[in-house]
């Protein structure tokens, strides 16, 4: 495990060099947030590290429910069971392993890996606009249909989960990039998630933290430039398949 420190946030890099998860220990003043619980061995690291900073975890955050970010959940309970767990209302559901859509979401399916077994639920379910300690609580759909990003109020440093990716190279959720496409493999819905990453991009966040990869300090061009390369590869998508339909209903 790896740990470093920018601003507010602590980046706990678990398998920094075959395939990174990372969670975040959120310093307030007298006490951590966890967001995301990284890998099924990860809590030991995960309290040492607590330790070593010298304040309890307080709060458990999480921004979805996919395996890679809720992996060491239960056993973090088991050592913090005062702890409470907050994930957001939708996402509460795949916690659960319900992989069902509403009737109001686009009917694509649910992809990566979805908790079977995993005993703890929420104790706290998440809406937009929720404080948490000095965290703002921000729907961002698309990876997952539930995917809540938080931003620090005290210097708007975001943590956004899986809605973006470092590693590899920044992208949009849902965008491939070829040395590790698995965060693109995993995603619900890549319109909504280009949806969602415009509307982070307005926080004009001054540190973007993800779920896979290094953190990127002053981020906006960069985060435009992938913004900008999602919407054309979606649209090139959307030509291709108009096409084809076009080509396949000709007398």
């Amino acid at each position: 495990m790896q740990i470093i420190r920018e601003k507010t946030i602590y980046q706990l890099i678990f398998l920094p060099r075959f395939f990174p998860v990372n969670c975040y220990l959120v310093e307030e003043e007298n006490s951590l947030t966890l967001v995301d619980a990284a890998l099924p061995y990860s809590s030991k690291g995960i309290l040492q590290a607590a330790d070593k900073i010298g304040k309890p975890i307080t709060r458990i955050l999480l921004t979805h429910a996919h395996d890679d970010h809720v992996g060491s959940l239960d056993t973090l309970k088991q050592e913090l069971p005062n702890v409470p767990v907050y994930i957001s209302a939708r996402d509460a559901r795949l916690l659960a392993g319900d992989r069902t859509l509403d009737p109001n979401e686009p009917n694509t399916p649910i992809r990566g890996g979805v908790p079977g077994k995993l005993k703890t639920r929420a104790d706290i379910l998440l809406q937009e606009g929720d404080r948490i300690g000095s965290l703002l609580a921000v729907a961002a759909p698309g990876h997952t249909p539930g995917l809540m990003a938080f931003l620090d109020t005290r210097n708007n440093a975001l943590i956004a989960g899986d809605a973006f990716q470092t590693r590899g190279g920044l992208a949009v959720s849902g965008q491939l990039r070829f040395w590790f496409p698995f965060p693109a493999m995993a995603t619900w819905n890549k319109q909504v998630a280009l949806e969602s990453a415009r509307k982070l991009s307005e926080l004009h966040p001054s540190l973007l933290a993800v779920g896979h990869g290094k953190m990127l300090k002053q981020p906006a061009t960069a985060i435009d430039r992938a913004i900008s390369e999602a919407a054309h590869h979606l649209e090139h998508s959307k030509m291709k398949r108009s096409n084809e339909h076009v080509a396949q209903n000709r007398p």
